[in-house]
């Protein structure tokens, strides 16, 4: 996970922001941003922010967004748009999985 850099201004900027794990795997895992390690990527969000205002702006294709767990608790798709995040939470989304 990314540290944050603590100082006067800084602590000032990051007070609204809280940091999360983000995880994505199998065929979502391309869509990390730049510096995640295996499969996954210490992020700061605004602390307003929900799970959607989280997976949004990687653009991944919403029928590829299967199955999104917030700190091992399954959200349902309803939930998704206001589920606030908050500090140390971790998000890990799936995509379909098929087999037999």
């Amino acid at each position: 996970m990314m540290t944050l850099a603590v100082t006067n201004i800084q602590a000032v900027k990051n007070a609204d922001t809280v940091q999360i794990t983000l995880k994505l795997f199998a065929t979502l895992a391309g869509y990390l941003p730049a510096g995640a390690k295996r499969n996954q990527i210490g992020i700061d969000v605004p602390a307003s922010s929900t799970v959607n205002d989280v997976l949004a702006p990687l653009h991944m294709p919403l029928a590829q967004v299967s199955l999104v767990v917030l700190n091992g608790e399954i959200l349902l798709p309803v939930e998704r748009a206001s589920r606030r995040l908050t500090n140390g939470d971790v998000l890990a989304v799936w995509p379909p999985v098929a087999g037999g």
